[in-house]
């Protein structure tokens, strides 16, 4: 079974950094893209940013660029977001996600608060 494990949320002050990880397990993970999407109350869940299987090409939502770095291990199976200089508005519940089969993949969802 498709399954994705993050890790790394947390309480954060503006203008600081966490790193969120993914471990993923049940398929073939380096014939996927990976996605991190965020779910902030109230709102749409919206594409953060997205890798290839190959880790050689990466997009971010234009409210995350410059900031915010997708990577991935593909020996460990594991996607990372890198997030810096953190806004309040980067409040959400951050997921990992992948396209499988006409399916989309999610895992539990890890909490990133950014407050003073």
């Amino acid at each position: 079974q498709v399954q994705f494990v993050e890790s790394g949320g947390g309480l954060v002050q503006p203008g600081g950094s966490l790193r969120l990880s993914c471990a993923a397990s049940g398929f073939t993970f380096s014939s996927y893209i990976m996605n991190w999407y965020r779910q902030a109350p109230g709102k749409e869940r919206e594409l953060v940013a997205t890798i290839i299987p190959a880790g050689s090409s990466t997009k971010y939502a234009d409210s995350v660029k410059g900031r915010f770095t997708i990577s991935r291990d593909n020996a460990k199976r594991t996607v990372y977001l890198q997030m810096n200089s953190l806004k309040p508005e980067d409040t959400a519940v951050y997921y990992c996600n992948a396209r499988i089969d006409s399916r989309h993949y999610w895992g539990q969802g890890t909490q990133v608060t950014v407050s003073s």
